[in-house]
């Protein structure tokens, strides 16, 4: 892992050596390059450890009880007399409330502590917490398992089969999912990376990828029209994370621009 980080661990290690930590930063990169594991070694590095290391790993949503919770951790001394540390990963799922709250604890720092907020989404956290930290970002492809990537690849065809079809066809697929058992941000994150990937081609660039197994209308898509492509599916993204929006309603609203 430090082979692949190894800019990004001599920066925090000289500003450590140097004593000029920051209270906080945003580390940012695609999902699976090791963005947490990086962080833990850090904190382990800088000599943080149980009970002064909190760490706030969701499944879902992350909301103001939690963040709550680390204010009610940074109220208390270092039990060791070091640093005092919360990594927060996958930081975009904080919901409104929870980002207001904690953008409070990034205004008011006390002593020895840090904070490390985690995200392949950092566009989705609100301005004035991005500002408030020191960005770090991490570049490279993702790691993913076999299954996983399967599992997209799987997904992500049942969708483009129908794109260029007519609307009859479209809401029949959209009517088709249960969306209890199968969330759209999961069929919407390797859209995104597909419809990237044909606009990198349609500039002259081709990266190996699955991608390049798979055809459809959109390959047929002028730039522009994948721009606007992407900046639905973003949209649609982020009211995902902070709203209750109806899933099926919005897939037909993407169904309709494709």
């Amino acid at each position: 892992m430090l082979n692949t980080h190894q800019k990004q661990w001599e920066f925090l290690k000289n500003k450590f050596e140097a004593e000029q930590l920051s209270h906080s930063y945003l580390i940012s990169g695609n999902k699976n390059l090791g963005k947490k594991e990086f962080v833990e070694k850090f904190a382990g590095f800088v000599g943080c450890k149980f009970p002064d290391l909190m760490i706030i790993d969701e499944n879902g949503e992350i909301k103001i009880a939690k963040i709550r919770e680390v204010q009610n951790f940074l109220s208390y001394k270092s039990y060791n007399g070091n640093y005092k540390i919360v990594i927060v990963n996958e930081a975009e799922k904080m919901n409104q409330e929870a980002q207001s709250c904690f953008l409070k604890t990034l205004e008011e720092p006390k002593g020895k502590t840090i904070l490390f907020l985690i995200s392949s989404k950092p566009e989705l956290l609100m301005e004035t917490i991005r500002s408030r930290c020191q960005q770090i970002n991490f570049f490279g492809k993702p790691i993913e398992s076999k299954e996983q990537t399967e599992k997209e690849k799987i997904l992500l065809k049942e969708f483009l089969k129908v794109t260029g079809t007519n609307l009859a066809e479209k809401f029949k697929y959209s009517k088709s999912l249960d969306f209890e058992e199968q969330k759209l941000s999961e069929i919407l994150i390797p859209l995104e990376n597909y419809l990237r990937y044909l606009l990198i081609k349609k500039v002259g660039i081709e990266e190996k990828s699955y991608f390049s197994e798979i055809h459809c209308a959109m390959e047929n898509y002028t730039i522009s029209k994948l721009k606007d492509i992407i900046n639905l599916t973003e949209d649609i993204n982020k009211k995902l994370f902070f709203t209750n929006v109806n899933q099926k309603l919005a897939l037909e609203v993407l169904l309709l621009e494709i």
